[in-house]
């Protein structure tokens, strides 16, 4: 759920609108920013307003060449008077000299991910090949206004790689930086509540009615998906096709499925092992090898020095079973050395695991939108759930491991208690809903995937009736940047939505595992 990778011609009112951005090279991130000592204005109609592209710190090739401004829309469309928000805008044109009239809309992941940093990975995966790409940042993501981050959870994650992944001395530290970020926002003036599926879903509606587009199409991953999904069902208008990778319904995203989810990748790794005839000869019983490890951590964790891999010098690092969980979860030790780490670690080597643990202290600070991340889970996916249930949805997944582990959801340790401090009301009576459309859609899932599980893309595909699944094994999450094949898949999709070709998927195979000598 939680993070870390096309054009449409509509009438000569989208061809005038899109004009009108006008072609701004990139120009400051600051410039979207707020000024000392002002905010968001006051409530007005929607609009779309041409001016700068952000500046990332690394610079994005994409955004030369592309038309900016800001979309400027309520906060809170329940309450009259709302204040405006901006949300920065980028289309990045089409490659081809004759692009197709319906252009990609892209929805990214987290909720609280920084949209434009994944510009690069999904112009090479050729989405902006045949159609225009438009990018926008979700509510409270970087380069909006208000910007919801929070540094105090950022510093805190830096901290956390030296602490026990479940103690108190890793949740007091997180819970009082929640609570100093959700107090700085609200005395910032900012509603906490309107930061929700629904309201995102409407800003991307008054997108395309604000550029004139009489009909796009939409790619979401992950969080973006869950999104895509809200949006089909409230805003059916003007929708082409759906692409959807990673998927994160909204009906069934809520805390204890986490633990469905990891143990349906890690039995995809295992078994994928044991396919191989090679890893299976290195590596006869991944599973015992990691229930041993997970356990042993547990009941006497490592503290040790390394060094991130992005350099620098060494840090603390305290390994124990779930920070081992969870290394594997985020993806930082790749599914192919999976085996090879584990045995290494059986054997007295831990670095893979240490080096992997210790990324996060090297965090950036003030970039995610952990305000977004934060209202999303605590109004969109704890509530209706307790945390009995996530145990026991821990111990019913990997019931040879310890309850100190299973305890916490993966990589959202203690969030009933930061949702308590958070307090926004509970939206699941009209979030928590199946969508049920004949728009076409495509579903791509990886089956190495330890943060969306493979079964909700199914039990999502029941309600969608023009639905096309695809399944690429040796992916973990967010498929397509990873996929040659899935790029295939989804660009025969945007080009035949409801006859896309899929061919390729059958013959796909996992990479072959790292061996290692003994």
């Amino acid at each position: 759920m939680a993070k870390h990778s096309i054009n449409a011609a509509a009438a000569a009112a989208a061809l005038v609108c899109l004009a009108a951005f006008g072609g701004t090279s990139s120009s400051a991130a600051s410039s979207l920013a707020p000024s000392a000592g002002t905010g968001p204005t006051a409530t007005a109609a929607p609009r779309f307003v041409p001016g700068a592209c952000p500046e990332p710190p690394e610079p994005i090739e994409a955004l030369n060449g592309a038309r900016c401004g800001v979309l400027e829309v309520p906060e809170n469309r329940s309450r009259p008077g709302s204040r405006t928000i901006e949300l920065p805008v980028a289309v990045i044109p089409a490659e081809a000299a004759k692009p197709a009239a319906d252009p990609v809309v892209f929805m990214a992941g987290g909720p609280g991910a920084d949209t434009f940093d994944d510009i690069p990975f999904l112009v090479e995966s050729g989405l902006n090949r045949d159609r225009d790409l438009i990018i926008m940042a979700q509510r409270g993501n970087l380069y909006a206004r208000p910007h919801l981050a929070c540094p105090e959870i950022d510093r805190y994650n830096r901290q956390a790689v030296g602490l026990r992944y479940d103690s108190q001395a890793s949740k007091r530290p997180l819970l009082d930086a929640v609570k100093k970020c959700h107090d700085r926002l609200v005395a910032d003036g900012v509603d906490l509540a309107a930061y929700n599926t629904t309201e995102n879903a409407a800003d991307f509606a008054d997108l395309r009615t604000a550029l004139g587009i009489e009909q796009w199409n939409v790619y979401g991953y992950s969080y973006g998906t869950n999104l895509a999904l809200t949006y089909l069902r409230e805003h059916p208008q003007g929708i082409r096709a759906v692409a959807l990778d990673s998927l994160t319904p909204p009906a069934l995203t809520v805390l204890p499925v986490t633990w469905s989810s990891v143990r349906q990748g890690i039995d995809a790794i295992v078994g994928a092992c044991a396919a191989e005839p090679r890893c299976k000869s290195r590596y006869p019983d991944v599973a015992r090898t990691l229930t041993e490890q997970v356990r042993k951590l547990e009941a006497h964790p490592l503290v040790l020095n390394a060094r991130p891999p992005q350099g620098g010098d060494p840090v603390k690092v305290d390994l124990d079973g779930g920070a081992l969980l969870n290394v594997l979860v985020a993806n930082g030790v790749k599914p192919v050395d999976v085996p090879a780490a584990l045995d290494e670690l059986g054997r007295g080597r831990p670095e893979r695991f240490a080096r992997a643990r210790a990324a996060d202290s090297a965090g950036a600070v003030g970039v995610w939108g952990h305000g977004l991340t934060e209202s999303v889970a605590c109004g969109e996916w704890v509530p209706g759930s307790s945390r009995s249930d996530v145990l026991n949805a821990g111990r019913k997944a990997f019931p040879a491991w310890p309850d100190t582990v299973l305890a916490q959801a993966p990589q959202l340790p203690f969030q009933y208690d930061a949702c308590r401090i958070w307090n926004v009301p509970d939206r699941t009576a009209v979030q928590r809903v199946a969508t049920k459309s004949a728009v076409p859609a495509l579903i791509v899932s990886g089956t190495f995937d330890t943060k969306t599980g493979e079964s909700m893309a199914k039990d999502a595909a029941r309600t969608l009736s023009r639905s096309t699944s695809v399944r690429i094994p040796g992916i973990g999450h967010w498929v397509v940047p990873q996929s040659p094949c899935a790029q295939q898949v989804l660009a025969s999709f945007l080009a035949r939505p409801t006859e896309p070709d899929t061919a390729c998927a059958a013959d796909a195979k996992p990479k072959p595992f790292t061996i290692v000598p003994k």
